[in-house]
């Protein structure tokens, strides 16, 4: 062999890695939680594919015969999802598995699906939509809302232990205007408890929106979690005179912003802002509730008889991702208006 076809030989072998075809896996094992007796249960694979050969699944074998796995058929996504089924005719804890043969290789993989079959059993999923692990909370956003200096205010989340084992639930990063208790202490397997959140709202620096996030431990000593957060929304308004002499007064051409994309990537809309009163209006706060946006205010203050323009542009690509509606909020010295919440609808 001549030094030339060497060079070619280990040149293709060091190609040959790098255009085969891998399957990644999020999860090989899912716990697919609890269903009551003969209220078959699914557990979802999720994969993505790594390479630049086609590959397919060409056929998957059960352990048993009380389990059925849906595949997608034919060159596999980029993404695609493998569901695996228990008919759950069998009480008690279940541990079921799957191979799966692939062109790709001339091995299976394999995935395996656990959970528990009860005699009686209350799926409270739906009430419950917001998972932190083996928690489920009803909600992950609060939002304090017309709040008065001086005001005592409650908000309370539920929460539910979907889990085999108990816990011991807090919250942590709370700052100083806010406390929270969790009842019950010990949350038990299948248990449900509240967790009751206290605003102190003289504890609150500035008038307007303060936002903070604070994150939900399974038990003392646990890390931060991302995926455990829980937003905290306070709006707190400017306190006036009993009796305002000539007052501001302001008036906008629209409240509601319809943002009609139509394939664009950003939008652009205008609202008129007038002073119709007898003194000056100063707007002394202008903020968003989520990203994707950009705002740009022509004049903070109008004399009587004056008007100016608030310019707001929309993100499509971040609009889409949020988990709460966008909303800008105004702060004015107007006594009949101190709060002006302008909502914004991505179409």
């Amino acid at each position: 062999m001549n030094r030339k076809t060497i060079i070619s030989s280990l040149l293709l072998l060091a190609t040959m890695p790098m255009a085969a075809q891998k399957l990644i896996a999020e999860k090989t094992t899912v716990n697919a939680g609890r269903t009551a007796w003969k209220q078959p249960i699914t557990a979802v694979f999720e994969f993505r594919t790594k390479g630049s050969k086609k590959v397919r699944i060409e056929g998957v074998r059960p352990d048993c015969n009380c389990t059925i796995v849906d595949y997608p058929k034919g060159d596999l996504s980029d993404k695609f999802q493998i569901r695996m089924t228990y008919d759950a005719k069998q009480l008690g804890h279940f541990d079921k598995q799957a191979a799966v043969y692939t062109n790709a290789s001339s091995e299976p993989f394999y995935i395996r699906m656990r959970g528990q079959v009860l005699e009686h059993y209350v799926d409270l999923s739906a009430n419950y939509p917001v998972v932190m692990g083996d928690l489920r909370l009803n909600t992950n956003d609060l939002e304090f809302d017309n709040v008065n200096r001086g005001d005592q205010l409650v908000q309370q989340l539920n929460i539910y232990n979907n889990g085999e084992k108990a816990y011991h639930p807090n919250l942590m990063h709370l700052p100083p205007y806010l406390t929270a208790k969790i009842v019950p202490e010990e949350l038990k397997p299948m248990e449900t408890g509240t967790i009751t959140i206290n605003l102190n709202s003289s504890k609150v620096h500035n008038y307007g929106l303060t936002q903070t996030s604070i994150y939900l431990a399974g038990n003392p000593g646990d890390k931060v979690r991302n995926d455990h957060e829980i937003t905290v929304s306070t709006i707190l308004l400017p306190s006036f005179p009993e009796h305002m002499q000539n007052p501001p007064k302001i008036e906008m051409s629209k409240e509601t912003v319809n943002m009609v994309f139509e394939g664009k990537s950003k939008k652009t809309e205008v609202i008129d802002i007038m002073n119709s009163g007898r003194s000056e209006l100063k707007i002394t706060s202008l903020q968003m509730f989520t990203r994707g946006l950009k705002i740009s205010l022509g004049k903070a203050s109008l004399q009587p008889g004056e008007y100016t323009k608030l310019k707001i542009t929309a993100m499509y690509n971040d609009l889409k991702k949020l988990r709460t509606r966008p909303r800008i909020l105004m702060i004015t010295n107007d006594p009949s208006k101190p709060k002006v919440t302008i909502e914004i609808n991505a179409q």
